[in-house]
């Protein structure tokens, strides 16, 4: 049977034995009015006035939106809300849009204009968040847990302050959007360390939509109650990237019905454990790297055996990537449990460490190969995996091995999926 995967910008089709389960969300269709959509939300949202009701001529605006390693489709979303602004009297000066980069690199002009499209590079201060700026961000105090909060300075001293993003389910976090839009996404570099250091990743309710008793998200929700955000827009989307549902209003309130929306779509239960799996990252945006592909990797590790296989697809055209630790953590360790060992040392505390983490822990449950027109076979296997040429092929030598009764199923949607296993 043919299978198409969401992989890189142009899709990637698999021939994969008859038998193969193929696991997908139940996907809501688009909006057939998306400007419409969003913009009754604006005007009549959960939890809170109108957003224009919360604006007055003079305000400094400042409006968070996600970088580019997610599938927000900010070029859409944002120039609604602006219109919105400019409609109560704010003055297009008054506005700026900040790229929530957390820890990751800043994004290059082009890669701006993509996400945001020209006419909004051109027109509003754009700036990009800096984790690791110490006089662009300023301390809100300490967590329940005793962790430090810093944010963003420009986002803490304006007048009005906008969270946007979208909601998926998190392999960590529990679900995206809504407090992670402050942390980690404009918090300082200690604030990220901390919220995704080890104890905290190691929690078992730290995975998919898991939000209470998490404690990775309880503490994304406390940093984001300190930052006293005004409002929050996040959306849903489908595999074809149109906005499903939007939600907005208060932080907690408009989140809490966004995640319910996507618990029910994405959600798929699944009865017994698979020998093989053959999943994704989603495509383009989200397998841009290796780093990023952990999260399909994690969907995938749900529904395998012990012992069994992932074959994960991504394009990974920014490599590992080159920038920040995650490359570098992972030959320091050598192996999954060696990696392990290096950030359990007392004190350890280093970017990326929370990635090379969850890989390390899904390692040691399942052998994972990974299939990429980005990487050198040499950069897969210094990565700890094992490089993949031809998945049918590896397919096929897998089932021989694992014998007649060998369980196969694909995900071609990656982590847009989140399938579990109905005894656990």
């Amino acid at each position: 049977m043919k299978v198409e995967l969401a992989y890189g910008q142009q899709g990637l089709q698999v021939e994969l034995p008859a038998h193969t389960d193929v696991v997908t969300a139940r996907f809501a269709p688009g909006a057939p009015d998306e400007r419409a959509a969003l913009q009754q939300a604006l005007r009549a949202p959960i939890g809170s006035p109108p957003l224009c009701d919360l604006v007055n001529p003079g305000n400094s605006v400042v409006i968070v939106h996600t970088d580019i390693t997610r599938a927000t489709p900010n070029d859409r979303i944002l120039p609604v809300i602006l219109a919105e602004l400019e409609a109560a009297g704010i003055a297009r000066q008054d506005i700026t849009l900040l790229n929530a980069l957390g820890t990751h690199r800043p994004q290059t002009d082009a890669e701006l204009r993509s996400m945001l499209g020209d006419f909004v590079v051109d027109t509003y201060r754009c700036l990009q968040h800096d984790a690791f700026d110490d006089a662009n961000l300023i301390s809100l105090g300490q967590t329940s847990n005793g962790h430090p909060v810093r944010i963003n300075r420009q986002f803490h001293e304006a007048d009005v302050k906008i969270l946007t993003g979208f909601i998926e389910p998190h392999f960590f976090a529990g679900f995206s959007g809504g407090p992670k839009g402050v942390l980690p996404s404009i918090a300082g570099a200690e604030s990220v360390f901390t919220n995704h250091g080890l104890a905290m990743i190691a929690h078992p309710k730290a995975t998919w939509a898991s939000i209470e008793g998490n404690p990775i998200w309880e503490e994304m929700r406390e940093a984001a109650l300190m930052a006293k955000p005004t409002f929050l827009l996040n959306v849903t989307l489908n595999a074809a990237r149109q906005i499903t549902g939007v939600f907005a209003g208060d932080l907690l309130e408009a989140h809490a019905a966004g995640r319910n929306f996507v618990r029910a779509s994405a959600m798929t239960p699944v009865t017994e454990p698979y020998d093989i799996v053959v999943a994704t990252n989603s495509g383009y945006p989200l397998d841009q790297n290796l780093y990023q592909c952990v999260k399909g990797m994690s969907a995938a590790r749900q529904i395998v055996r012990k012992g069994g296989t992932i074959i994960m697809a991504g394009a990974c055209h920014d490599g590992l990537p080159d920038h920040g630790r995650y490359a570098a953590l992972l030959t320091e360790g050598g192996s999954p449990q060696g990696v392990l060992d290096l950030i359990g040392r007392p004190g350890f505390s280093e970017q990326d460490q929370w990635q090379v983490q969850v890989q390390a822990q899904l390692q040691l449950h399942a052998h994972i190969h990974v299939y990429s027109d980005g990487l050198t076979d040499s950069q897969i296997t210094r990565a700890l995996f094992t490089p993949c040429r031809d998945i049918t092929n590896t397919v096929t030598r897998l089932q021989a091995q694992y014998g007649p009764q060998t369980r196969i199923c694909a995900m071609p949607e990656g982590p847009q999926t989140i399938a579990y296993l109905t005894n656990r």
